[in-house]
């Protein structure tokens, strides 16, 4: 039987939450494990790009050509540190966005690109921008599951209705398999009550799964990005390390 490979759309609206350290760190942590793993960046601003080490600027092809079918996703994929492929973004695909909202099958269109090399890899890890547009919506159409990073304090989770909302209209028009893997509590303290009432609160709201261990705060992962690697290959032993190498054997069980 062949290996079915899962695609992770890693997504909230709300910035800030360490979507792209997220899907660094947890890549890096898949790839540890021996699976073979392809990060996309789908944010216009290129930051997971750039944190793995890569100048966005200095790209002749990226996501956004594949978005437009200038070029296939192979052709796009680069090689990067610590196990991983990538498919890159820099500044073109907010243009590319741009240009989606008048093309028809806008929504399917990473996703027919993906397949194409899905057979590649164990992992598809998808790093969404900072809104629920049209890159959002195909990567929620890509997905076999979506991964929900919360920042663990009030505020930030008052948005996480919203997103819900769009992952079920997915699930109706377009996707209907689509699941939600749970919650990934991100700069978490433990320590304060306030932290876990958050987490207490987003188990009762919205009926979520939280997923364990939270992932601590911690200096080291704004560090990570300027060494073009994730915090597992700058601090391999760092409790934030040990966090996502966690989570990712519990994705894998």
């Amino acid at each position: 039987m062949a290996k079915v490979t899962t695609t992770l759309a890693v997504a909230n609206q709300k910035g800030g939450v360490a979507k792209t350290t997220t899907v660094a760190s947890l890549g890096a942590a898949l790839a540890e494990l021996s699976q073979r793993v392809l990060l996309v960046d789908l944010d216009p601003q290129g930051c997971l790009t750039f944190s793995l080490g890569i100048d966005p600027e200095e790209l002749d092809v990226t996501v956004a050509d594949v978005l437009l079918g200038s070029q296939p996703a192979d052709e796009a994929i680069v090689v990067v540190d610590e196990g991983m492929h990538l498919l890159p973004a820099n500044i073109t695909l907010a243009e590319a966005e741009q240009t989606l909202i008048g093309r028809t099958g806008r929504e399917q269109r990473l996703r027919v690109a993906l397949a194409k090399v899905a057979d590649d890899y164990d992992w598809i890890l998808i790093d969404c921008p900072p809104t629920l547009g049209v890159l959002t919506v195909g990567a929620l159409t890509a997905a076999t599951g979506v991964l929900i990073p919360l920042h663990a304090e009030t505020l930030a989770h008052r948005g996480v209705g919203q997103l819900l909302d769009t992952i079920h209209d997915v699930r109706r028009s377009i996707n209907s398999s689509l699941e939600i893997v749970g919650v990934l509590p991100t700069m978490y303290d433990g320590r304060t009550t306030h932290g876990r009432a958050v987490l207490e609160a987003i188990r009762e709201t919205y009926e979520l799964r939280v997923l364990e261990p939270a992932i601590p705060k911690s200096i080291r992962f704004a560090e990570a990005p300027a060494i073009g690697r994730s915090v597992l290959g700058t601090s391999s032993r760092h409790k934030g390390a040990e966090a996502y190498r966690q989570v990712a054997a519990s994705l894998l069980a």
